[in-house]
């Protein structure tokens, strides 16, 4: 039995977001086709770059210099949306402090929504989870290279730190191979590397390889903002799903992919990439212009990998073969 899993990269429901949110129904943040794109897949995972909270105060950092809050109501969204996980280990998870991070975890928990990648202590920000649909079980860890002063402790709320600039600590071994004795197939969805990079650095795709070896059968990397290119089952960067962001002319970071996931118990077999575009607060279908730009950048990115991609009606396709480092 084959399922689909649907991977949605930086997800960014605070500022200007969050002040649409308030104003408009949920349903004009994501235009009507990348809803029903997203919410036919049987399982949905990405990355939620902001805490969820009426509460905190600014997360003070020397070099801090954006902090991200969602109103409660964008648990909601997430869940209508068909959400099962999300993954909170990230540089934006305790923008408000603790006290909003908790409420982050209660509004997802009140949703229905599975929380991986940080936690109230250490134990449960590394713990990871199962999913499940058609008898498919899918392990999900998530993890982050950066901050270090987001680290969740043996009292301490946190994420998941994992400082794979010098290799893949051992714990993140441990819990692949504790997923992966639960689970059919183990995906493993860090946020790694530096903001607005077009490919991924020499330490990361080193991080990559090791964990594939430590077990994990699937990789969903973000972080730089910019989809990245697909090396069999590593996808090195989702880029973003909806944001406020300021636009970068070259890099085109209002460009985007919603990745939906074809595996079964063996393992991803095909991925298919539906091009986005990333308005002011708003995501929708890329536009044919757009697709076609899309397209170039991701071809060029896989083929370094070897990883063909092909188009049909309008979507991307790529075989997860045996990768290329």
């Amino acid at each position: 039995m084959s399922i689909t899993l649907a991977l949605a990269g930086d997800t960014m429901l605070g500022r200007d977001v969050a002040k649409r949110l308030a104003a408009v129904s949920w349903h004009d943040l994501f235009a009507t086709a990348v809803r029903d794109r997203f919410a036919a897949a049987d399982l949905a995972v990405l990355n939620l770059e902001c805490c969820i909270s009426a509460r905190g105060r600014p997360w003070s950092s020397p070099g801090k210099m954006f902090h991200f809050r969602a109103p409660p109501k964008a648990a909601d969204l997430l869940a209508l949306l068909g959400v099962d996980c999300v993954t909170l280990a990230n540089n934006h998870a305790l923008d408000y402090g603790h006290e909003a991070f908790l409420d982050t975890l209660e509004h997802l928990e009140n949703a229905g929504i599975a929380v991986v990648g940080a936690g109230p202590d250490e134990p449960s920000a590394r713990a990871g989870t199962i999913l499940e649909a058609h008898g498919v079980k899918v392990g999900v860890l998530g993890l982050t290279d950066h901050p270090a002063e987001f680290a969740a402790g043996p009292d301490r709320p946190g994420v998941a730190y994992a400082d794979l600039s010098s290799g893949v600590p051992g714990w993140v071994k441990e819990r692949i191979a504790a997923l992966r004795a639960r689970a059919d197939v183990v995906l493993v969805t860090p946020h790694w590397g530096p903001n607005m990079v077009a490919e991924p650095l020499p330490y990361v795709r080193r991080a990559a390889v090791e964990l594939l070896e430590a077990g994990a059968t699937m990789i969903a990397g973000h972080s730089a903002h910019v989809f990245q290119g697909v090396s069999g089952p590593i996808l090195y960067d989702l880029g973003d799903f909806i944001d406020d962001y300021a636009v970068d002319a070259d890099l085109r970071n209002d460009l985007g992919l919603l990745w939906l996931v074809e595996l079964d118990e063996r393992g991803p077999r095909q991925v298919t990439a539906v091009p986005l575009a990333l308005d002011y607060c708003r995501t929708r279908i890329a536009s044919e212009n757009e697709r076609a730009l899309i397209y170039d950048r991701l071809a060029a990115a896989s083929a370094e990998f070897g990883t063909p991609v092909e188009e049909h009606d309008g979507v991307f396709t790529m075989h997860m073969a045996v990768p290329a480092h």
